[in-house]
C-alpha cells in the first residue's frame, strides 16, 4: 500500500509518499481501507519528533482518527462486517490507504455524513466527551468556558456542551473566529488578542473550563471558576508551568473546592478506549443523527499534500477540522 511516512523529525516537508507492506488485521482488529483521515495538532508533534507514539503502533506513520469502509475482520471480531462504513480512533497509521483499527473502537458513519465529516470526529470527540463530560461532569444549566472555541476540540465542545444543555463561552483568536463560534451556539465569544477573557467573565462564576493553553492562562481559569468548579487540561501550548509575576493560588482552589484535573488519550489502553467508544455510541450518536452536531470542514487535501495540511495547521489560522483524501481509493 501507499502511505505518508514521517522521513525524519522536521518541518512539514518531511511527510513523503512510500511503499509499506499492507497490514493484516489481529484477531480483535479490523483493516479499514481509508477514505479520508484526520489531521490533529498530535500529529505535527510527533512529525517534529515530541510525541511518540505508544509500542505497537506504526512509528513512522501519523493519522489518530480514519473513515472508510471495513476490508476485513479478525478472527475474533463480531459486529462488523466486511463493507461496513466506519470512522475509528486509531493510535497512529492513519494517513495510508489501509489501516487496522481496533473494532471496539470503531463507530458507524451517520448516514447524513460523508467520508471526510465522520474522519473529523473521532479524535476530538473522544477527547471531549471524555474531558468535559467523564472528568469534567459537565451539567445541564452550567457555564461552559472553552478555549480555543475555532479548533477542531472548540468547534466540538461547543456543540456538544450546547446539545446537552450548558451556557457555552469560548475564547478564539479573531473576530472571524469568534463569529464562527457564535454560529456554533456559543453565548458568548471572546477574541483574546483584544480583549481580556477574565475581565469579560469574571462576574459569571463558571462551573467547568476546557483548557488547552496553559501557561498564563492557568491562575486566570482558577479565578473565574465558581466553587466546586472543575478546570481539565488537554494540552498546554503555552506551557505546563505559569511564568511571571501571576502565582497559583492553592489556597483558592481549597477554599473554592475546586478539581484540576487533565489527560491524554493516545496511550491509554484498549479496554479503557473500547469502553469510552460504547460509551460515546450511546450517548453522541443520537446527537449526531438529530443533527444536533454538525462538522466543521476547515480545508481538505490529497494526502499526497500532507505537508500543505500540516502547514496550515501550524498557522492556526483555520476554523474547525483539516481532513486528507485518500486519492488511491
Amino acid at each position: 500500500m501507499k502511505a505518508i511516512v514521517i522521513t525524519e523529525p522536521d518541518a512539514p516537508e518531511v511527510l513523503q509518499i512510500r511503499e509499506r507492506e499492507r497490514p493484516r488485521p489481529t484477531a480483535s482488529e479490523v483493516l479499514i481501507k481509508v477514505y479520508a483521515a484526520g489531521v490533529n495538532r498530535p500529529d505535527v508533534f510527533q512529525r517534529k519528533g515530541n510525541y511518540p507514539p505508544p509500542p505497537g503502533a506504526p512509528q513512522d506513520i501519523p493519522g489518530l482518527e480514519v473513515a472508510g469502509v471495513i476490508e476485513e475482520t479478525g478472527a475474533d471480531v463480531t459486529g462488523w462486517k466486511v463493507g461496513d462504513r466506519v470512522c475509528a480512533l486509531l493510535a497512529g497509521g492513519g494517513y495510508a490507504e489501509y489501516a487496522p483499527a481496533q473494532a471496539a473502537h470503531c463507530l458507524p458513519i451517520p448516514a447524513s455524513m460523508d467520508y471526510a465529516q465522520a474522519a473529523s470526529l473521532p479524535e476530538t470527540v473522544f477527547t471531549v466527551w471524555h474531558n468535559v463530560f467523564q472528568r469534567g461532569r459537565l451539567q445541564a444549566g452550567e457555564r461552559f468556558l472553552v478555549h480555543g472555541g475555532s479548533s477542531g476540540i472548540g468547534i466540538t465542545a461547543i456543540q456538544l456542551g450546547k446539545a446537552f444543555g450548558a451556557k457555552v463561552f469560548v475564547t478564539a483568536g479573531s473576530d472571524e473566529k469568534c463569529a464562527a463560534c457564535n454560529a456554533l451556539g456559543a453565548d458568548i465569544s471572546i477574541n483574546y488578542k483584544t480583549s481580556d477573557f477574565e475581565e469579560v467573565l469574571k462576574k459569571l462564576g463558571l462551573d467547568v473550563i476546557l483548557d488547552m493553553v496553559g501557561g498564563d492562562y492557568i491562575p486566570k481559569n482558577l479565578r473565574l471558576l465558581q466553587e466546586e468548579g472543575r478546570l481539565v487540561f488537554i494540552n498546554t501550548m503555552k506551557g505546563s508551568k505559569v511564568k511571571g509575576a501571576d502565582e497559583v493560588d492553592f489556597g483558592l482552589i481549597m477554599r473554592k473546592r475546586l478539581t484540576v484535573t487533565g489527560s491524554t488519550l493516545r496511550n491509554r489502553d484498549c479496554a479503557f478506549k473500547a469502553a469510552l467508544t460504547s460509551d460515546i455510541q450511546k450517548n453522541v450518536w443520537p446527537v449526531l443523527e438529530q443533527g444536533l452536531f454538525k462538522p466543521v470542514i476547515a480545508q481538505t487535501f490529497p494526502m499526497t499534500e500532507a505537508a500543505k495540511a500540516h502547514a496550515l495547521m501550524e498557522t492556526s489560522d483555520h476554523i474547525g477540522k483539516i481532513i486528507l483524501l485518500n486519492e488511491w481509493s
